[in-house]
């Protein structure tokens, strides 16, 4: 194989997230078998992302294509993961490693949102009567939090009679302060959509926060849900076969 895919995730000290990472990337896998795909992570959990190139390395390969599991540019997709990156090829001669965009925004994590609330109970017919808080982690990086944003104004124009988003934490408001604001606008059902990944501190915070508030509905994480595998997949490919918009890091 000359070419690999190396997942890069936060990691967490809560074993479920690596387990739902591994089981997301366990499904790239069998989407695409001819694929060697590999994980590594920031924090937390092994192997590191210089961990994983120099196994990478060893086997052979020269050319990887690196896939921040992340929703949104934030800190770590623009400073943690090119750092960490550049020091590997700083150290291993020859190999040539491609960065992929983020997987934010795109309609097919909406697929899944709608997917995840589908198995908390709700169907079409609830669409037009139900209001959607979309909890994401959060972040102090304004981009990543336009880029929520404008992602519950793209998914209220699927049908949800109302969308708004919400964080964890670094922005405002909580979950539980959004799933109030709808109450008190007159929204006889509300949902909570997590917009993350895995399982972790801060999605046990979302959790928290819409049952104390009362919502009717909380649904799990994205977790390894099918549209997440093809995503990865679409940007693995484009990040492998489109015109360098920027030198591939490489020793």
């Amino acid at each position: 194989m000359s070419r690999a895919l190396l997942v890069i995730a936060h990691g967490s000290r809560d074993p479920r997230h690596a387990t739902t990472v591994h089981a997301l990337t366990g499904r790239v896998r069998a989407l695409r078998p001819g694929l060697r795909v590999e994980t590594a992570f920031l924090d937390f959990n092994t192997p590191s992302v210089g961990q994983a190139l120099s196994s990478l390395y060893l086997s052979g390969v020269r050319e990887v294509v690196a896939l921040p599991l992340l929703l949104t540019r934030a800190f770590h997709a623009k400073s943690d993961i090119p750092a960490a990156l550049a020091e590997s090829t700083s150290r291993l001669p020859g190999l040539s490693v491609r960065v992929a965009d983020v997987l934010g925004p795109s309609p097919l994590l909406l697929t899944a949102l709608e997917r995840r609330l589908s198995e908390a109970g709700l169907t079409p017919a609830d669409r037009a009567t139900t209001a959607v808080v979309l909890a994401s982690a959060g972040s102090t990086d304004p981009e990543a939090i336009a880029v929520i944003a404008e992602t519950a104004r793209e998914w209220r124009r699927t049908g949800w009679c109302a969308v708004r988003p919400a964080f964890a934490s670094a922005a405002l408001p909580r979950t539980e302060d959004a799933v109030r604001a709808l109450r008190a606008e007159g929204f006889a059902r509300v949902a909570v959509a997590p917009y993350v990944i895995a399982p972790g501190r801060l999605p046990d915070r979302i959790a928290a926060g819409a049952q104390a508030a009362g919502a009717d509905v909380v649904a799990e994480v994205l977790g390894a849900a099918p549209e997440l595998a093809r995503l990865l997949l679409r940007r693995f490919d484009a990040a492998a076969t489109a015109p360098a918009r920027r030198p591939a890091l490489t020793a």
